[in-house]
């Protein structure tokens, strides 16, 4: 056994490459990440516990800790945790299909802008994506174009906010109620966001969360699909694990009994002798099994979430104003009334696109890390076309010329912002 005042001496004063202080960053010469995890010696030195002294290599008690937390913590029953938020999605969509006995072809409505799994899950799990185009109000899906789409096979709603900017979800809500859809969630770049004072994710009968370095929280890798629905709960972990029957974790692993309490036992239909149940399979799965030290990050990380909460909103206020304020023809998308981002990142729009263009390359340039709004119209790109013509998607396709982010990260100081700033004012004497 290692002691942990060992491993603390082992890590040091560790200061992540994302953190800056006073002391560290050198304006024009330290990169400013759009984001990146905000970890310190906690982390670190609780994944390197876990990994030396725990009793699990894969998921085990720290897993089975970290879920249990975050459920309380964003106020949802069930909670599993996976290798990814891409996996999360693949997850979700199978369950559902599952659950709810959807057939091959159902659809689900969703926008074609945003990263590439929210849509790849679908086709993945033969149901179809059926696009409606966005507003350039919010980014979002336009609301207004949902009901034109709805056929007898639509099944429910997949919302992915931009950057963690809601649409209307109650309008949203009324719709799926009217026509007995399903509202889910990808919720991967909306961790902590609300509506109407309540979690975004309360309006989702499931949803996934992405812990990669770029996301609210991280443990490295990772990612968490979310439930009230019991049943929901015993598909994610069986399509998760292999496709197996069995449901125990941790030490119920070494039990001769498992949970269930009868482990070996008559378990198939059409074989007369006992089996072990861990080994009998009722679904046709995957193994994306995390790793036990990432739950482990994971519990630091649910410690800090409302201080990464508060300075990713500081940091979208503080960048958003100083380009509204001196670039002509930069805006930001609209935030409804109701809704309360916890951002992802800071968005904007230009109303042309050279402007959206020459800005990118003259902040890579300088330094300050740009991203467009991920793939912008997924059907322009030669893996997706296939699934509708792109050119029904007029608005979807000035994503590319118009819109992209920088950073809203919790690890922004002033000093990163008055760099910002100087970086920004200066745009017009270079030009």
């Amino acid at each position: 056994m290692i002691d942990l005042k060992n491993i603390e001496n082992l890590v040091g004063n560790h200061i992540a490459p994302y953190i800056y202080n006073s002391k560290q960053f050198q304006a024009g010469k330290t990169p400013i990440y759009y984001s990146g995890p905000y970890w310190d010696n906690k982390e670190i030195e609780a994944a390197i516990d876990t990994f030396l002294n725990g009793k699990w290599i894969t998921a085990g008690e720290k897993v089975y800790k970290f879920e249990l937390a975050f459920s309380k913590r964003f106020e949802v029953k069930h909670s599993h945790m996976v290798n990814s938020g891409s996996s999360a999605n693949l997850v979700l969509m199978a369950a559902l299909k599952k659950r709810f006995k959807w057939d091959d072809g159902d659809e689900i409505i969703v926008s074609p802008v945003g990263f590439a799994t929210t849509i790849s899950v679908l086709y993945q799990h033969r149901l179809k994506p059926v696009f409606v185009d966005i507003e350039w109000n919010t980014l979002n899906f336009d609301i207004n174009r949902i009901e034109e789409k709805i056929t007898s096979k639509t099944k429910g709603i997949f919302v992915s906010p931009v950057l963690g900017n809601p649409p209307d979800m109650d309008r949203l809500k009324e719709i799926a109620d009217r026509h007995g859809l399903l509202l889910i969630g990808d919720n991967c770049d909306s961790l902590g966001t609300k509506w109407d004072g309540k979690n975004l994710t309360d309006y989702y009968i499931a949803f996934s969360n992405s812990f990669y370095p770029a996301h609210h929280i991280s443990t490295g890798e990772g990612g968490m699909v979310c439930t009230n629905d019991d049943e929901l709960k015993k598909l994610f972990v069986s399509l998760s694990w292999w496709g197996r029957d069995c449901y125990c974790i941790g030490s119920a692993n070494l039990l001769s009994c498992g949970t269930c309490g009868n482990r070996f036992d008559k378990w198939l239909e059409n074989y007369d002798g006992v089996v072990d149940h861990k080994y009998v399979f009722s679904e046709m799965g995957y193994n994306l099994k995390p790793l036990d030290l990432q739950g482990a990050i994971g519990l630091v990380q649910l410690d800090k979430f409302d201080e990464i909460e508060s300075n990713r909103k500081t940091s979208n206020e503080v960048i958003s104003k100083i380009f509204t304020k001196n670039i002509e023809g930069v805006q930001v998308p609209n935030v409804l009334d109701k809704a309360e981002p916890c951002w992802f990142g800071t968005p904007f729009i230009c109303e042309e696109s050279g402007l959206k263009h020459k800005l990118v390359e003259y902040l890579e340039s300088n330094k300050i890390q740009t991203r467009n709004y991920f793939a912008g119209n997924i059907l322009l790109h030669s893996g997706y076309s296939f699934l509708d013509d792109y050119r029904k998607y007029p608005e979807a396709n000035k994503v590319l010329d118009k819109v992209f982010f920088i950073g809203a990260a919790p690890h922004y100081t002033n000093n990163v912002f008055d760099y910002i700033e100087s970086v920004i004012k200066n745009y017009y004497k270079t030009k």
